[in-house]
């Protein structure tokens, strides 16, 4: 989760927005200003309404998308710059993540542009992923002085394997789209003009299956997916606010807050 540097919008601005066409459930992020940067009041939001799709007899599939230059580049860094590594464990943020996890139906991600740090961790907990050729994939939380926290050293080492997953979390590499798609990371790539409308035909056609079947079908596939999956991310959330009480964590966060280049102390 990392990023962006989120400035506060007008309250008359929604952070997501949402629609209904026919048995699909549609989620849009809407914070194109600071490239949909995940703050805690969007989170809120994105695991209300996907609960309340969730609840709905007349919704079989879900779409989150954000927009074609960002799907979301990362948490909101302005946000949690100066807390401490109490702080963060208090404000357990991520229980919002644990809600998302539990949605039953499944959930297509239309995802274009930047996907970076939190960013990326949304668009693993979605079950189909369907992505822009413009698409830059990535956890770059190392160059803040941090690490992924919502499940990013988890599941996209399940996803790509230990190898290309130290490359991404450890180097801050960003993954192209084909590159996505041929580490299994994302399920099928298109042009960029055609992205939405790709995860929206996906979408349909998962709605038109029979309901029941699709949602234990989905929980099938993630039970044999997220094997000892919990213990890990238990782990890494520990580990997450631990580095809150680092040196570089402040300098990291504060350089990015500030616009200029961090000088890490090892400390």
């Amino acid at each position: 989760m990392t990023a962006v540097e989120a400035k506060p919008m007008t309250t008359d601005e929604p952070l997501i927005l949402s629609e209904t066409d026919g048995r699909v459930g549609v989620i849009r992020l809407n914070r194109p200003k600071v490239l949909n940067a995940l703050n805690p009041q969007l989170m809120s939001q994105l695991a209300e309404q996907l609960e309340a799709f969730d609840a709905d007899d007349g919704i079989s599939c879900i779409v989150i998308s954000g927009n074609e230059r960002a799907w979301a580049a990362g948490a909101d860094i302005g946000d949690m710059a100066k807390q401490s590594a109490i702080d963060m464990y208090e404000r357990d943020q991520f229980a919002t993540w644990d809600r998302m996890k539990r949605i039953k139906k499944p959930i297509v991600a239309a995802v274009s542009g930047y996907a970076l740090g939190g960013g990326c961790e949304l668009m693993m907990l979605c079950d189909v992923i369907v992505a822009s050729e413009t698409a830059q994939i990535g956890q770059p939380e190392i160059n803040i002085g941090v690490m992924p926290g919502a499940g990013g050293t988890q599941r996209l080492t399940k996803a790509v394997g230990k190898a290309i997953a130290m490359d991404v979390i450890l180097g801050g590499r960003f993954l192209t789209a084909k590159e996505a798609l041929q580490f299994g990371l994302v399920s099928r790539v298109v042009p960029a003009e055609h992205y939405f409308t790709e995860a929206m035909r996906a979408a349909q056609k998962l709605a038109k299956m029979p309901l029941t079947a699709l949602k234990i079908a989905k929980e099938a596939v993630l039970k044999a997916h997220d094997s000892n999956l919990s213990d890990g991310l238990e782990y890494e959330r520990k580990l997450f606010y631990l580095l809150f009480a680092t040196e570089d964590q402040k300098e990291g966060m504060s350089a990015f807050v500030e616009k200029r280049k961090p000088n890490f102390k090892g400390r």
